[in-house]
């Protein structure tokens, strides 16, 4: 069994969770979110305490046991406050702009590069640096992941888009003899 899954997972005042069939659902203040929970992991809802279990002991329900209870935390956190994620754009002309629902990327190439913003990810732009927020984990992340990918940082002067706190390692440039 997994550890994770030992202890009760314990439901805020705020926040309301409800199953149907292999249906999750948790409903907060930023709104709700859904998953669909494997066959073989059962819940069971005691009050404002949930608790996990596989339905039988294969290898495959204890993996997907551990996943889900963090699955179910990080839904429970997120209906809560917003997961945040901050890319800094880095690099002379350099820049980006939100206009409606896409951001227009001006990163060196010889074409803006547009991007759809997804629904439920509300982005800020503030001199450089994109703060990139929602409710969803795994929808602001692959969000953050793509904006990373169109321009990484490249070693030498440290051009390119890059998540704050992240160290890029330099590297020397050529040396003149």
């Amino acid at each position: 069994m997994s550890r994770l899954a030992k202890k009760p997972i314990l439901v805020p005042e705020k926040v309301d969770v409800t199953v149907s069939e292999h249906t999750l659902a948790v409903k907060g203040p930023l709104g709700t979110l859904s998953r669909t929970l494997p066959s073989s992991v059962m819940l069971a809802r005691e009050g404002r305490e949930i608790r996990l279990s596989a339905k039988h002991g294969s290898p495959e329900a204890k993996t997907l046991l551990g996943t889900t209870v963090a699955h179910l935390k990080n839904m429970i956190k997120g209906s809560l406050e917003p997961f945040v994620k901050k890319l800094i754009i880095e690099g002379i002309g350099f820049k980006a702009d939100i206009k409606g629902t896409n951001i227009v990327l001006s990163l060196g190439f010889s074409h803006p590069v547009n991007v759809p913003i997804p629904s439920g990810v509300k982005v800020v732009n503030d001199k450089g640096v994109l703060s990139i927020s929602g409710a969803d984990i795994e929808a602001v992340g692959s969000f953050a992941a793509t904006i990373r990918a169109l321009k990484k940082p490249e070693p030498y002067k440290g051009k390119g888009i890059r998540y704050e706190g992240e160290v890029i390692r330099r590297k020397q440039g050529k040396k003149t003899t």
